[in-house]
């Protein structure tokens, strides 16, 4: 059935004493909101307006693509956000959804049963509601004897006999356009908190004789985001089933629940996911990888059969057969192709690692292009920062960096050249070439004897001080 909907997204979340918007703190990756919207997307709505306030612009732009907004200026109550949505209707005619943006375990299947409910029963309205143990704090459904809704009541208004419903309102309902706006031209906010509430527009309904019907969710589905509490429970139940899911299709994870994954992480079957293990935003994980223990990996693509160990990886591409850390850190810009290799306390910036290529130990590569089949001794590192600018360097096929090599850019090595252990290059090297800078060693015989005797003395006498 055709059906449009509206996603109050209003509120000022007080709660969750913070600056940022309610609806815009994220679970998994993705703000709280774009998990109510993605839900309604699914089932093919005409359209999709979303009621904001507090932080309104910064909600507008991660909305924009998706929805479309209207403004609630002063925060009065749910039944007046819904109001302020009405001229967005003018040019429809059906059925309205509405729901809160607080509500992201919500899932489309059970939207889809309210939604088809209150069409097949051709009611007023439906109501989605749950059975809770404890419904502390929430309104109670009020049904009649033929099982329709009468009304709901809320907690502080609810007579004790009430109060041990235990059938909650889950603030979630389909209506006819024409129902709901004419009912709410009867709220009165005629209570202690001088706001218009949408609940009294079923009350409303069902004093006319209209009929309200009702679909029971799950509790986990219904539960609200008010808090940091709820922020964090929320997030275990969604990063539980994005790593369900990853499993369902192949991927081993050892201790899942010591790991996050976001939702838009891509991993193929066969990978295993070692425990303490962090991979968000638009990463892509290959086949046959092992991924931690004690990692980090953000945007980033894996190819198969890839090793990252206790490491962090930013915006990096890294292809088939590539091993990372322990303990490096790839930033953005960073290429490893098929074979390479960053290994312990390595730091990669803005390079390409061709072929076959190790930077094994201790080093610090930056805007810098290698070739294939290079080794990059321990200690060496590219000084690519004159203080002002950045220089690239550029290492071509075959080349032998000795360890402790201070590569001064811009500057090139040939292919198949090599610089000597300990030296600053700030010269090109020619292929085939040696590169070295260093003074000739010295040897002084008997020098490390006398220096140790005259120490000794001198210690023997009190020279130091010490009694």
């Amino acid at each position: 059935m055709d059906f449009a909907a509206i996603i109050l997204a209003a509120g000022l979340g007080k709660r969750m004493k913070s600056a940022t918007p309610k609806m815009m703190h994220k679970i998994c990756d993705k703000s709280m909101l774009s998990y109510v919207i993605d839900a309604v997307e699914a089932l093919s709505p005409k359209k999709i307006i979303v009621v904001v306030g507090h932080g309104g612009e910064t909600v507008e732009s991660q909305i924009s693509d998706l929805a479309e907004s209207v403004y609630q200026n002063e925060q009065l109550g749910t039944g007046h956000a819904v109001k302020v949505a009405r001229d967005a209707f003018k040019d429809y005619d059906g059925q309205i959804l509405i729901l809160s943006g607080d509500t992201p375990l919500i899932s489309s299947d059970t939207l889809k049963k309210l939604i088809d409910s209150r069409a097949e029963s051709k009611a007023a309205a439906a109501i989605l509601t749950a059975r809770v143990e404890d419904p502390a704090g929430y309104g109670r459904v009020i049904l009649s004897s033929s099982l329709e809704v009468k009304g709901v009541v809320e907690e502080r208004d609810a007579t004790p006999s009430e109060r041990e419903i235990d059938l909650i309102n889950a603030g979630m309902y389909c209506l006819e356009k024409e129902e709901l706006f004419s009912a709410l031209e009867s709220v009165s906010n005629d209570n202690d908190q001088k706001e218009y509430y949408l609940t009294d527009v079923i009350k409303i309904l069902s004093d006319n004789g209209k009929q309200i019907v009702f679909v029971e969710a799950s509790e986990v589905e219904t539960k609200g985001v008010n808090s940091r509490i709820q922020l964090a429970e929320a997030e275990s139940i969604i990063g539980n089933r994005i790593k369900m899911d990853h499993m369902l299709n192949g991927v081993t994870f050892h201790l899942p629940e010591t790991s996050f994954i976001g939702t838009d992480v891509t991993i193929e079957k066969d990978t295993t996911v070692f425990p303490n293990s962090f991979i968000n935003g638009r990463t892509q994980i290959g086949k046959d990888c092992e991924i931690g223990p004690s990692v980090k990996i953000s945007d980033t693509k894996i190819g198969d059969n890839a090793i990252i160990q206790s490491s962090y990886v930013n915006g990096a591409v890294l292809d088939d057969h590539v091993a990372v850390g322990p303990f490096a850190s790839l930033r953005p810009g960073t290429r490893i192709k098929s074979g390479g290799k960053a290994g312990t306390f390595v730091e990669l910036k803005k390079s390409t690692l061709g072929k076959n290529s190790k930077v094994p130990h201790l080093s610090y590569i930056g805007d810098t292009k290698i070739g294939e089949h290079v080794n990059i001794g321990a200690g060496s590192i590219t000084c690519n920062y004159d203080g002002v600018n950045k220089w690239e360097a550029v290492i071509e096929d075959d080349v032998f960096i000795g360890s402790d090599t201070m590569i001064i850019s811009p500057v090139r090595f040939g292919a198949g050249s090599m610089t000597g252990a300990g030296s600053v290059i700030s010269k090109d090297v020619p292929s085939g070439g040696l590169g070295i800078e260093r003074s000739e060693q010295r040897n002084i015989e008997g020098w490390a004897k006398k220096h140790r005797d005259k120490a000794t003395k001198k210690h023997k006498r009190g020279g130091t001080g010490s009694k």
